[in-house]
């Protein structure tokens, strides 16, 4: 893995903020690392809560949305939910009916199915709204694109209103209104919402012009917080207050769906690792495996009794979601062998018997042995459907529109998107995306990069500075738990592999001037000749507690380690 540092920050920033909040220089810097420069700043950073959202009117079209709502709930009209199949839209689903449900009865939702619909907003589902009687659709975690599914709509007399985060294209569906931070012409001051964080706004706002008080939208921020961890979206600004919010609430009062999957899964969500390894994978298992109705009944559960039940399934579904992503996995690493295609600048691969509801996640799999822009290809029906994964710094999405005219549709994010194409078409895409990204990738995006925020001296670990520290959360993308290197490390005691396969490294090292502390490295275990060096070595870590027989102590998180 190639260490970088993080950029340096003014030094009077630095300076400004020791003096302003009495903290030490690599507190300091820490902060103005994630652009922290004044002392309310610092305090909102550190305080996050309730007052730090924004108003959900300063998004583009949110005084539409709420004037049409409204009419339909004073009219009593048909209301379809629409959403998409993943955690984010199943979660959207969730919520919208939830909130849309305790002030009206005609509400309803639908779940396009990922293998016979595919993804966004399906004819079939403007279909069974026509069918239903539905006079408007409220479209979430998709819709920015369907410009005819709307227009097909319109035909049949139904409105729709889009709460959608993807990036627009060239042209915005005419729907009575589009809800995205991402429109060029929307002034709202955060852009990173997940399509759950959109549609809480709608709520927010809603909410807002009943002159109710925010704490009743507490209910909602369980989902909120699951959508926005699942997503991958930065955890940072109004993200970031969402999130914390949002893990309060699953800790202290989650809804039935999601203290059920915690029962079943043996373990309690208390933050956003538990949220992204335990409640998201189960909850997406759903919508990959069966059906994402299963995760909207899951998640919409009133009675306990039926939320286990539901919680009992979906915990099976993430079982047979493993065992098939993994034997994928090792399937499309065959194939790239056999092909001899290690050395390419992409990874594209196709198989037409490979689970569509798993070739996500296996493109993410297949990054972690070739670290470069991945695609996986499956059958669907008469077309070809591909899930997308791309590496640090290489914008993915724009590759894609330059394969635009050998795609059926594609849509998605600069590091995650989805796609269709006929299948005579494979095999020009195969070469025009590797023609496209061996021309534009750096070389450096093709390295893993290990981003260090501060070189530390180990005596400068303690107590105190952890509880520091340990208010930099909630972690994620954009704002990750520091990481830190230090030079001239020697063991205090011998180095031992530890774990079934001895794949773990257990270290417990020492410093000039230091107390020796006790350290952990996951998947170092090959590290064990380095780290015994009488030279000593240099590391990269984290700080985590580890308890152990009742007792706390502080213990670094080894990520790589080098000779000096």
């Amino acid at each position: 893995m190639r260490w970088k540092f993080r950029p340096e920050p003014p030094k009077e920033t630095i300076e400004r903020l020791v003096n302003e909040l009495s903290v030490s220089t690599i507190i300091a810097k820490l902060l103005a690392q994630r652009g922290i420069e004044t002392y309310q700043q610092a305090k909102d950073f550190f305080r996050p809560g309730w007052d730090q959202l924004h108003d959900p009117f300063l998004m583009k079209d949110m005084d539409k949305a709420v004037d049409r709502v409204d009419t339909a709930l004073k009219k009593g009209e048909n209301i379809l939910v629409y959403g998409d199949y993943d955690v984010d839209g199943t979660s959207s689903v969730a919520m919208m009916f939830d909130y849309l449900s305790s002030r009206s009865e005609q509400i309803a939702t639908y779940i396009p199915d990922r293998y016979t619909e595919g993804y966004g907003v399906s004819l079939a589902g403007i279909d069974y709204a026509s069918d239903n009687e539905f006079s408007l659709i409220i479209a979430l975690d998709c819709g920015i694109k369907a410009i005819e599914q709307v227009k097909y709509a319109e035909d049949q007399g139904i409105d729709f209103i889009i709460c959608d985060h993807h990036l627009p294209g060239n042209q915005l569906p005419d729907a009575v209104a589009v809800l995205d931070p991402k429109r060029g012409d929307c002034d709202y001051p955060y852009k990173e919402l997940c399509g759950c964080g959109v549609g809480f706004k709608l709520i927010q706002a809603l909410e807002q012009r009943e002159e109710r008080p925010k704490s009743h939208l507490s209910p909602y921020l369980d989902l909120v917080a699951t959508a926005i961890g699942a997503d991958i979206v930065p955890l940072t600004g109004e993200n970031r207050n969402l999130m914390a919010l949002g893990i309060q609430q699953i800790m202290n009062n989650p809804r039935p769906g999601i203290k059920a999957v915690q029962i079943k899964a043996g373990r309690t969500v208390s933050s956003v690792s538990d949220v992204v390894f335990l409640l998201a994978p189960r909850i997406n298992a759903a919508g990959r495996m069966k059906h994402g109705n299963e995760a909207v009944r899951l998640l919409t559960s009133t009675d306990m009794d039926a939320a286990l039940q539901c919680a009992e399934e979906i915990e099976q579904f993430n079982k047979d979601r493993k065992e098939t992503d993994k034997e994928i996995s090792l399937q499309a690493l065959d194939q790239i062998e056999e092909l001899g295609e290690q050395q390419r600048a992409t990874t594209v691969v196709f198989d037409p018997n490979w689970h569509k509801g798993v070739i996500g996640i296996v493109a993410s799999r297949l990054i972690e042995t070739y670290y470069r822009p991945t695609v996986v290809f499956t059958q669907s029906g008469d077309k070809l459907a591909a899930s997308v994964r791309s590496v640090k710094g290489f914008d993915v999405h724009h590759a894609l529109e330059q394969c635009a005219d050998l795609m059926v549709q594609f849509g998605g994010h600069k590091y995650a998107a989805g796609l269709t194409l006929d299948p005579k078409n494979y095999q020009a895409f195969k070469e025009r995306f590797e023609k496209v990204v061996s021309e534009s990738i750096t070389e450096e995006s093709m390295e893993p990069e290990l981003l260090i925020d501060e070189l530390i001296h180990l005596g400068d670990i303690s107590p105190k500075f952890y509880r520091i520290l340990k208010q930099f959360a909630p972690f994620g993308p954009s704002n990750g738990r520091p990481v830190f290197v230090s030079d001239n490390l020697r063991l205090n005691n011998p180095a031992r592999q530890v774990g079934a396969d001895r794949s773990h490294l257990k270290l417990s090292v020492r410093q000039t001037n230091s107390d020796p502390i006790e350290g952990i490295g996951f998947g170092l275990g090959d590290k064990l000749e380095l780290a015994s060096s009488e030279t000593g070595f240099q590391a990269v870590f984290s700080l985590d507690e580890n308890h152990w027989n009742g007792q706390t102590s502080l213990q670094l998180k080894f990520k790589d380690i080098k000779a000096l």
